[in-house]
């Protein structure tokens, strides 16, 4: 009875394929997952498309200090009558502070305006706003916002960036792991499949008992389960990767069969930096708080221009005349004393009311920012003590898993022994290699969580770039 039922477990054996060996095997490498994902993931180009927006907001910005050039022609003839013609063409120059305009004309007609020069004339002026408008007005300030905007919209795009690549980073890795850990299951089917058929023909021999044969194959089951458990992990993990391969195209892309992680870092001596450099460079360079200062100063410029409503409107108007198409022509002190024209322009708003609660709140919203940025800088600060934490007692906990995993492995190398000589049996056996499994992936779970705390604490302080 005893040798068919080796029979029957000898059969079942031969009949559990081999994991067959793929040629085009070829690894993907995080180095190379990450710079895909700059290039072609529609984030990292949303990204870049926001700072071409920036660019483009800047430039229209700088349009309101171009040059401009009129002309206006009229006329009006009835009952065979010419009553008058203009032809007028000037130009304007706008300055950081007023314009300059200058311009001909030739005018003419029996109803000719009295105010109007008839025939040919020039003029040269400028127009300076004498209070309002004389340290800053919409034009500085639209060009000064447009400026921060640029500045915003990197960090904007570092932010974006930093976010992306943490979740990738962490799918990477729970795919490195997960692969890895598959592997070690796949050994361990290995090695309790050649036991398995070591007690089958002992017990054939008659050296080993029947029940040595079910606690090998019931060994080979539970490995076994854990090794499609996990495949499916790993599958898991590398369906979520796909969420990151994009083509140049634009299209989106799977990860090729054949194509394996990169599990050096596995297991790797892994450093960073110390705990106040980190919160340092984060106060300095991290790009959400960045985002929230040029915000704050965006905010000012703001403010400046709303004081401005607090002044009364003073305009002065100067112009240099001269007949002729030559305004400057024989420029004397007698042109400056007889053809000139000037005006000035003021207007005072009796209580201001428009202009103090635009200013207040102006001023309010700066206040609102800065109490949220100094609210992300806790935030972020916390966060950063909280992945070196974690990366600190990760470290802890793989040094004292990898001296249990020596003791594991003498144990299981010493119960073997026993087991050969006959002074053991194959449930201590077993027991001893399930204690080092357990150790080895916990080793494992631990190497991917302190890759994970790593990045996660380069994202806590904005330097995944």
């Amino acid at each position: 009875m005893n040798k068919i039922y080796s029979t029957v477990l000898l059969f079942l054996l031969c009949i559990f394929k081999c994991e067959a060996q793929n040629d085009s095997i070829r690894i993907l490498t995080i180095d190379d997952f990450i710079e895909k994902i700059k290039l072609h993931h529609p984030l990292a180009k949303v990204a870049r498309i926001q700072e071409e927006k920036a660019s483009a907001n800047l430039l229209s910005a700088k349009g309101g200090f171009d040059p401009v050039f009129e002309y206006e022609t009229r006329q009006k003839t009835f009952d065979s009558k010419n009553y008058y013609f203009y032809n007028n063409a000037d130009l304007k120059v706008p300055l950081p502070i007023g314009d300059i305009k200058t311009g001909i004309e030739r005018n003419g007609g029996q109803f000719l305006e009295s105010e109007i020069s008839a025939g040919r004339s020039s003029y040269l002026g400028v127009e300076v706003p004498l209070a309002k408008g004389l340290m800053i007005d919409k034009r500085r300030a639209f060009l000064l916002q447009a400026k921060i905007a640029i500045q915003q919209t990197a960090a904007q795009r570092k932010a974006l960036i930093n976010d992306l690549l943490l979740d990738a980073y962490s799918s990477y890795y729970q795919w490195t792991g997960s692969y890895k850990l598959y592997n070690i299951f796949s050994s361990y089917v290995k090695i309790s499949r050649d036991r398995l058929k070591l007690v089958v023909t002992s017990n054939i021999n008659g050296d080993r008992a029947a029940m040595d044969t079910t606690e090998a194959f019931t060994q080979l089951q539970n490995f076994l389960l854990m090794q499609a458990d996990a495949e499916i992990k790993m599958m898991s993990a590398k369906f979520n990767l796909n969420n990151f391969i994009w083509g140049a195209d634009g299209g989106a892309q799977n990860i090729a069969d054949g194509i394996l992680p990169d599990t050096s870092l596995i297991g790797s001596y892994i450093t960073t930096k110390a705990l106040n450099d980190l919160l340092q460079i984060s106060n300095a360079q991290n790009p959400i708080l960045q985002q929230s200062r040029f915000k704050i100063d965006g905010l000012q410029v703001d403010k400046k221009l709303k004081f401005q409503n607090l002044l009364p409107t003073v305009n002065l108007k100067a112009n240099l005349l001269n007949k002729d198409y030559f305004v400057v022509k024989n420029f004397s002190s007698t042109l400056l004393d007889n053809n000139n024209r000037w005006g000035l322009d003021i207007k005072i708003p009796l209580r201001f009311r428009e202009g103090r609660g635009e200013y207040r709140l102006a001023k309010l919203k700066i206040q609102e920012s800065t109490l949220e940025l100094n609210q992300k800088m806790q935030e972020t600060d916390n966060k950063i003590k909280d992945y070196y934490n974690q990366f600190i007692l990760l470290q802890s906990q793989l040094n004292v898993a990898s001296s249990a995993l020596k003791n594991y492995n003498s144990l299981l190398r010493n119960e073997l022994l026993r087991f050969t000589n006959g002074e053991s049996s194959l449930f201590l056996v077993n027991t001893r290699e399930n204690k080092l499994l357990e150790i080895q992936q916990k080793i494992i779970e631990l190497q991917v969580k302190l890759l994970k705390a790593k990045y996660g604490l380069d994202w806590a302080a904005g330097l995944l770039q």
